[in-house]
């Protein structure tokens, strides 16, 4: 076990995890729990690095290797900008199990916490390439911004909550071609439970409430960010995107490019889920058309495609539809990165990292996922909805690949069925499993989803007795870890118990105070406004 805690009676209590060592001070936050991303960012930093490097390396002899450096310049280094330090772990980290660093700009806002990340800097002996600095995050990133020399080739956001304020100042100030880490912990809001928020929050997305939630708030995220980019003629390129624990995580590279902000809208659609099956259509923003001179790349044209996609009624139980979204439907992994990511942590000394184990099961089912499949479906759920006993995972998955469909697990949910099948053939799957193992009468209520999707015949008769070759994955077959125990109790993104405003401190109890009485009144002044106009 890395993480440790150890106390001695001649020097305060020191957190230890991997090369850092970190003075445990009272008033600042720092969540243990959190190994797991600072580990998943080390090694994702690592395979940057190296890959800058060697693509500098090789771009006087390989024009299709300029494409990965434009814009990074790698020779004398990397700028790294941690926004909001707290106590400097995560910077101290990258300064000694990154290479090729030229400087960590390790920034908070609060005026003890700059103090504990001075006094780690120094404990740790980085003083030479973690540069403490007491600002506001935004307002160092928009200084930033104004001088080119100043811009970043890295920008880490991991923020308590919504991370979308300061996505503005990160897409000015990182250099084109950079790297930008978002964490964001408000799942609540993205996984379907405050839609309203979500759409304040998060560029006007709606969230949904369904299985899939976990890689919908992933697509609402990544799709804020790209929002952001294309006002500034930039457009993002997802390297990894990660769902674990009570947060979401991503890593994005952000270029700059007029033709490419034009594709985003191809890379964006609304969803269309069913009230009473959960089922789920994508609707996509624009379409890309067939280019007649494929020699001129600046003559692609878009066009906004026809639609709604789907009938007034859910096809499969009859039931009315939610609108959620817009989404990024693109792929949110870039599949060889991952791969670069599994081989070197396997080697020395990322081998080592304290939750090795969950990184190699979380990018090894990663690397398993269908890239090109929005979304996924719940086997479990879809059971639950026909109330009828559960089939199998691995006959499932068998049916799909039977009938000649691809099919893969989510790193985000443990049951999930990610496949290019449509919709009706998991319902017709179904049918033929209601066949063996029939539904009681007395669960067909009529109008119901349960009635009126099994009140119809399968199409095909689908094969669930034959266990197929490939519906067993590696990941499932080595018993990789993804989602361990809990490391302690009441474990979770932890509480901020202070707000901070400018240089004065109030307590979280006494802000909210009265806040429900509070809101109630303004609702009655705005009404009564209204009725007087």
């Amino acid at each position: 076990m890395e993480l440790e805690i150890s106390q001695s009676n001649e020097r305060p209590t020191v957190i230890v995890e991997q090369s850092a060592h970190v003075l445990n001070e009272v008033n600042v936050f720092c969540n243990p729990v959190q190994e797991f991303n600072r580990d998943m960012s080390v090694a994702v930093l690592n395979v940057f690095v190296k890959k800058l490097w060697e693509k500098t390396q090789a771009c006087a002899t390989n024009d299709s290797d300029k494409n990965f450096v434009r814009g990074v310049k790698c020779e004398n280094g990397i700028r790294i900008l941690e926004a909001l330090s707290a106590t400097g772990l995560r910077g101290i980290r990258y300064a000694k199990e990154v290479p090729n660093i030229k400087e960590i700009i390790a920034n908070d806002i609060s005026k003890s916490a700059v103090a504990s990340i001075t006094k780690n800097v120094f404990y740790n002996k980085v003083e030479h390439l973690v540069n403490p600095t007491h600002s506001d995050a935004m307002t160092l990133m928009y200084l930033a911004a104004t001088k080119p020399e100043e811009k970043f080739d890295v920008i880490d956001l991991d923020p308590y909550g919504c991370p979308t304020q300061f996505l503005d100042g990160a897409i000015q100030s990182i250099n084109n071609g950079g790297l930008l880490l978002v964490t964001a912990t408000d799942m609540a809001v993205l996984a379907g439970s405050s839609p309203d928020t979500c759409f304040v929050k998060y560029s006007g997305s709606i969230s949904l409430r369904n299985k899939a939630c976990h890689e919908m708030a992933l697509r609402i995220l990544l799709r804020s960010i790209e929002t952001h980019a294309n006002r500034y003629g930039k457009y993002i390129h997802p390297l990894l995107s990660i769902s674990a624990d009570f947060y979401i995580r991503v890593f994005v590279r952000v270029f700059t490019g007029q033709l490419q902000c034009k594709q985003s809208i191809c890379k964006q659609a609304m969803i269309y889920q069913c009230t009473g099956c959960e089922t789920f259509t994508l609707q996509p923003l624009g379409i890309r058309k067939p280019n007649p001179n494929e020699q001129n790349a600046l003559a692609t044209k878009f066009a906004l495609p026809t639609g709604p996609s789907i009938n007034k009624n859910c096809e499969h139980c009859s039931h009315k539809h939610h609108l959620g979204g817009p989404i990024w439907s693109a792929p949110i992994h870039h599949k060889r990165f991952v791969e670069d990511l599994l081989e070197m942590i396997a080697t020395e000394p990322l081998s080592n990292l304290g939750t090795h184990k969950r990184l190699t099961g979380m990018l090894s089912v990663i690397c398993e996922e269908l890239p090109d499949i929005p979304l996924y479906y719940s086997v479990d759920k879809m059971c639950c909805v026909l109330k009828m006993e559960i089939v199998p995972m691995l006959k499932f998955r068998s049916a799909l690949l039977h009938a000649g469909y691809q099919v893969s697990y989510s790193h985000a949910y443990k049951n999930s069925i990610k496949t290019n099948a449509p919709p009706a053939v998991l319902w017709d799957i179904l049918r033929c499993w209601n066949k063996i193992h029939p539904v009681k009468e007395k669960r067909l209520v009529e109008g119901s989803p349960t009635a009126n999707i099994l009140s119809k015949e399968p199409e095909v008769d689908y094969n669930l007795n034959d266990i197929h070759p490939l519906a067993n994955p590696e990941s499932r077959k080595k018993a990789l870890a993804r989602f361990p125990e809990n490391p302690t109790s009441h474990w979770g993104p932890g509480t901020r118990a202070t707000v901070m405003i400018g240089q004065n401190k109030m307590q979280k109890s006494y802000k909210n105070q009265n806040k429900r009485r509070k809101m109630n009144e303004d609702v009655m002044d705005c009404s009564i406004k209204d009725n007087e106009n």
